[in-house]
């Protein structure tokens, strides 16, 4: 148990509130635990009919991992970010597996770790403060906890557009790619989770009930340049269509690709490729958990945290320092199996 998430009942209801406010209520291992803990024991008990997970307060649903102890761990022996990993895309695949409605409230910030509990979700609730991305490719680490089962499914090339830039969603835009289910304002959440709360059978009616009519989603009208320029699965053909385009829109992406690690965005190409093949989530899970557990431990994602994080002088020195030195077998070796003894299960 940990107060860093509040786990309570509330009328037919189990409620998860993250309670980690001054670090945007980022994720670590207990989190993930108490969470696992709490749905368990839900999914077991007829008077739960159905899940609520929100924030406690502050600005953000959830900023993503504990970032600074996955590089601590990763300089070392990476013994502790892989046990997290492993926790938290359990924690995923249980909520993706789960067998009552989950509601889960996007207010504020949702990335990373975010976004891992928030899609899963039945019922997925933006709202005017919604900032929704998957910024790892700036890190050097990888679109993970399901990014590779997500993003692929999204419209045409908008899950490759989102994964290699870190592009930031707001709610609108949320909505109209199908990311959130429902757009509230911020001031109608407290009525729609007291109402649930009521009636657990009448979710969706709910929140259609509290909807409003969302502004225009500015990312709608860039899907044809999305689809046309980042098109391929080869990062340099992508980077070459962007280069070749001469649009401002172009140029900026351009810029914005130039600053990620190289590294991270051939391992995102590749992910989400193959992830847009898979038909089964716990198959994506497994893959997610040998890239992460070797990324974790890999130069580019220490130097992301490094130079974005901890120093936060934005100038991380990324090895390969080219998209061309990132080589087949480079991501081969990312992308291999585990051994059967290291290798990620969902809970049984």
């Amino acid at each position: 148990m940990t107060d860093d998430v509040l786990i309570s009942t509330d009328g037919r209801i189990g409620r998860l509130s993250l309670n980690r406010p001054k670090a945007i209520h980022a994720l670590n291992l207990a989190m993930c635990k108490s969470m696992i803990d709490a749905l368990v024991k839900w999914q077991r008990d007829d008077a739960v009919e159905a899940i609520i997970i929100d924030h406690s307060e502050g600005r953000g649903f959830c900023a993503g991992g504990d970032i600074r102890m996955l590089a601590q761990s990763g300089a070392k022996d990476a013994v502790e970010a892989r046990a997290f990993f492993h926790t938290e895309y359990r924690l995923n695949h249980l909520l993706f597996t789960y067998p009552k409605p989950v509601a889960a409230f996007m207010d504020g910030i949702t990335m990373g770790g975010g976004v891992g509990i928030s899609q899963p979700a039945k019922y997925r609730v933006a709202t005017e403060h919604t900032r929704f991305a998957m910024p790892e490719t700036g890190i050097g680490l990888f679109p993970d906890v399901g990014g590779g089962w997500y993003l692929p499914r999204l419209e045409g090339r908008v899950g490759v557009f989102l994964a290699l830039t870190g592009a930031r969603l707001d709610g609108a835009e949320c909505l109209a790619l199908g990311i959130a289910t429902h757009y509230l304002p911020s001031e109608h959440l407290a009525e729609a989770k007291q109402r649930i709360a009521a009636h657990p059978d009448r979710i969706g009616g709910i929140l259609g009930e509290l909807s409003v009519t969302a502004p225009p989603a500015a990312i709608t009208h860039q899907i044809d340049k999305i689809n046309r320029l980042f098109a391929s699965d080869t990062y340099e053909d992508i980077l070459a269509a962007l280069e070749g385009d001469g649009g401002e829109w172009a140029e900026k992406e351009l810029a914005a690709l130039h600053s990620k690690s190289p590294q991270t965005c051939k391992v995102a190409l590749r992910q989400l490729k193959e992830g847009g093949e898979m038909h089964d989530f716990a198959a994506q899970m497994t893959q997610e958990y040998a890239i992460g557990s070797r990324v974790v431990a890999m130069h580019d994602f220490l130097e992301g945290v490094r130079a974005l994080i901890v120093d936060k002088d934005n100038s991380p020195k990324w090895n390969p320092p080219t998209p061309e030195a990132v080589t087949d077998d480079w991501i081969d070796a990312i992308f291999a199996p585990l051994p059967e003894t290291e290798t990620w299960t969902p809970l049984t």
